[in-house]
């Protein structure tokens, strides 16, 4: 393929975006007219899919509200403190002593707050988290947020594992374990319902296999109630203090670019996702 700058490139259409950096990534053709794998139909739901259903799941408030509205027993969804685009309403709040600030419509972007708000250097902090979603790739969903600050709950003071739970019409069919993200050693690995290890990330050094989760039978049925009326969703849980805890959903996994070990995991969890153009 041809030599081009990244200032051109941002100048092609989307789907010839997409498709380049496909080949780039998976060493392979993206295929939209017959998607196969589960990253060709992440691709595909990107550039095609607009239904209302998974409108509202970049919303990080809207996420937390269908999670509420599904009633699964036992599961806990952190509380919402505040939510608004003037930062200089938390002076009056009586916040706990800790708390978690992000924007609404975007992700990677995280304050983990003590004590009385700072107003003044929160909105320093946060200079251009209101800005456009994060959909330059297609995600459209993100476009559907709305663009705001949300103070929530924070569930632990301590680094967390994260499990991210891909649901397949209501069925988990694989669970990524993410270790070390917020202390720099980030580590995944890749675990089937029955928590057999069967894969690990092409990208970063793989975690050692852990032990079978206390809360996995919990974290499965949760996983599955909140995924039933997509026919895909990767939902995103904590256990924590012997109890399962929301942490969002996410319909465009890596952006349909992480790569898993082996190859073959990719066609597999593809046969498992019925787009709508399928039934």
């Amino acid at each position: 393929m041809e030599q081009v700058t990244g200032a051109v490139e941002r100048r092609l259409p989307l789907s010839w975006r997409l498709r380049r950096r496909y080949r780039r990534r998976h060493g392979r053709r993206l295929s939209l007219s017959h998607p196969r794998t589960f990253t060709e139909k992440v691709h595909w739901r990107m550039l095609r899919d607009r239904r209302g259903l998974i409108a509202g799941t970049c919303d990080k408030l809207e996420m937390k509200r269908i999670a509420q509205a599904a009633g699964v027993p036992g599961l806990r969804v952190p509380a919402t403190h505040w939510a608004g685009t003037d930062l200089a309403e938390l002076a009056g709040l009586d916040l706990p002593e800790r708390w978690v600030l992000k924007p609404n419509h975007r992700y990677g972007l995280v304050h983990l707050g003590h004590g009385r708000p700072d107003v003044a250097a929160l909105q320093e902090l946060t200079t251009g988290w209101l800005d456009e979603p994060q959909s330059a790739l297609g995600e459209w969903a993100y476009s559907q947020a709305r663009r705001c600050f949300v103070v929530e709950e924070m569930i632990s003071t301590e680094p967390l594992d994260d499990f991210k739970f891909f649901v397949f019409d209501g069925q988990p069919r694989l669970i990524g374990m993410h270790t070390g993200r917020t202390a720099g050693r980030h580590r995944n690995r890749v675990y089937s319902p029955d928590w057999e290890p069967v894969g690990v990330p092409a990208a970063r050094p793989a975690a050692e296999v852990a032990p079978r989760p206390e809360r996995l039978e919990e974290m499965l049925a949760a996983a599955a109630a909140l995924g039933r009326s997509f026919d895909f969703i990767r939902v995103d849980l904590y256990q924590v203090g012997g109890q399962v805890w929301f942490g969002e959903l996410t319909p465009y996994p890596g952006s349909g670019m992480s790569r898993l070990q082996p190859p073959e995991l990719d066609v597999e969890l593809g046969s498992y996702w019925r787009l709508p153009l399928d039934r």
